[in-house]
């Protein structure tokens, strides 16, 4: 059984809060909300995690193409 999962097979939460960043394993303290108009209906939101170090990368890449709807602390 690896670490990312418990006994039942389940993902820890842990893991579930990485940051989206390439190969960050930082907890997440930041939800980036986004979605590609092209592909997306308005309303609909995906989700990026990120840490403090990545929230302003991320947004960037986001904000740049125009797919960054919103930044949120991850609560």
């Amino acid at each position: 059984m690896s670490e990312s999962t418990t006994a039942s097979g389940a993902a820890d939460v842990d893991d579930e809060l990485r940051c989206s960043a390439k190969g960050c394993q930082a907890t997440a303290t930041w939800s980036l909300l986004w979605n590609n108009p092209k592909l997306h209906t308005p309303d609909r939101r995906k989700t990026w995690l990120a840490c403090d170090d990545h929230k302003e990368s991320l947004s960037d890449f986001l904000g740049a193409r125009n797919f960054l709807r919103d930044v949120e602390p991850l609560g």
